[in-house]
Parts: C-alpha cells; sequence; structure tokens
C-alpha cells in the first residue's frame, strides 16, 4: 500500500515544476558546470522529500499547541526540531520579506485605486473579463469596455 498525503496523492505524485527548479539549480552553480538530468531529477526529488520533512514536522508542531492551522512559527519550530536550527534566521528574514512584498503588490496592483469596488462593480468587471477571455479564446475581437452605466439615469 503507497503512503497517502492529506490530499488523498501518494507520495509520488507529488513534485515540483522542472524548469522552475532546474533554473534555480543553474543558478546556484557556475556557468562552466553542467548537472546531468538525471542528478536534476534527484535534486528535485530531495526538495520535495524536504519540503514533506519539514510539512510533517510543521504539523506535529501546530498540534502540540492545538492549533489547526499551520504558522509560520511552526515551520520555524520544525526547522529547530530537525537540526535546521542554523536555516531559521535566514529563512524567517525571507518570510519577512515576501510579506513586504506581498503587502506592496496588494497596495499597489492594478485593481488599487484608493476605492473598493462593490460587488456589483466586481461581478461586472468579472464577466468582462470572462467575455474578454472567451472572445481571446476562440480567436475573435475583444470586445471594448463598456462606460459604467450613470446610476442618475435609472428609474
Amino acid at each position: 500500500m503507497e503512503p497517502m498525503d492529506i490530499v488523498g496523492k501518494s507520495k509520488e505524485d507529488a513534485s515540483l515544476p522542472k524548469a522552475t527548479m532546474t533554473k534555480i539549480i543553474k543558478e546556484m552553480l557556475p556557468p562552466d558546470v553542467r548537472v546531468a538530468r538525471d542528478t536534476q531529477d534527484l535534486l528535485i526529488e530531495c526538495c520535495v522529500e524536504f519540503i514533506n520533512l519539514i510539512s510533517s514536522e510543521s504539523n506535529e508542531v501546530c498540534n502540540r499547541e492545538e492549533k489547526r492551522t499551520i504558522a509560520p512559527e511552526h515551520v520555524l519550530k520544525a526547522l529547530g526540531v530537525l537540526g535546521f536550527g542554523e536555516y531559521i534566521e535566514e529563512v524567517y528574514a525571507a518570510y519577512e520579506q515576501h510579506k513586504i512584498e506581498t503587502m506592496d503588490s496588494l497596495k499597489g496592483g492594478k485593481w488599487s485605486n484608493g476605492a473598493e469596488m462593490t460587488e456589483e462593480e466586481a461581478v461586472a468587471e468579472q464577466q468582462r473579463m470572462f467575455a474578454e477571455a472567451r472572445a481571446r479564446m476562440n480567436g475573435g475581437a475583444v470586445a471594448p469596455k463598456q462606460p459604467d452605466p450613470d446610476p442618475s439615469l435609472e428609474s
């Protein structure tokens, strides 16, 4: 019987994007070093196994604290428990940087204009975007954005 993870897929089904992992591997090595394809596959498998290990221990830490959601603090504690304490500071710094970048992208994203959309505006925008996507998929022209109806004209 195969070991199963939480979502019901076998561990063998879990993987990381090969192109992304290959890029990371190549960036970490001098330009004159080549990596065999089977070595790349092995490194990817090691990364997946490491993620499984950290996730599992993070879950254990979470359960010991009687929490239901794994928080970043649980991951940091798991690193220490598993003997990766020397990486905690660097992982925490990366986490803090991620939070800053995420906040910046939310504040400066294309939907940020200082005012939030109403639910009706959001639905209308979503429908417009779906229509544009359908038109592109069907090879047709994209209909121009319709001006917002003037609420004062409604009876």
